[in-house]
């Protein structure tokens, strides 16, 4: 992450969970483990340059997606945990992308959510009228 802000490029860092810590209860704390030991070693004015999409691992290719619900938790619980490092400016002004298995038929409930900013699209957007389903919906 470090290296690519020195040469102006803007990070997607992705983070999320495997099913078996979604299943035991330990999605929170995993993600959250992702974030401090990979991000907080960040100043302030560079954190605010990165994006990050959470993307549950258990939905990536799988044809499986969070619920809307499930993502809003998950994003709030991400910009409540840049807040307590960070202050509640730069959580604010943060991007936090959904990336798992976002399709046309999703995506107006997931990014009704208030605390994901959009999508981080792979496979639909591999097709034109998929990945138009998935703008129009934005």
């Amino acid at each position: 992450t470090i290296l690519a802000l020195a040469n102006g490029l803007t990070p997607i860092f992705c983070i999320g969970e495997v099913l078996e810590e979604r299943e035991a209860g330990k999605h929170f704390d995993v993600v959250k483990a992702q974030i401090e030991e990979s991000l907080f070693n960040l100043s302030a004015e560079d954190f605010g340059k990165i994006i990050l999409a959470y993307e549950p691992v258990w939905a990536i290719g799988t044809g499986k997606t969070a619920t809307a619900e499930q993502a809003q938790e998950m994003h709030a619980f991400i910009r409540k945990t840049i807040a307590d490092k960070y202050g509640n400016e730069v959580a604010e002004n943060c991007s936090i992308l959904y990336g798992g298995s976002c399709k046309p038929s999703n995506a107006k409930e997931l990014f009704a959510n208030k605390d994901v900013d959009g999508g981080l699209i792979g496979g639909a957007a591999l097709e034109v009228d998929s990945f138009m389903g998935i703008v129009n919906a934005f």
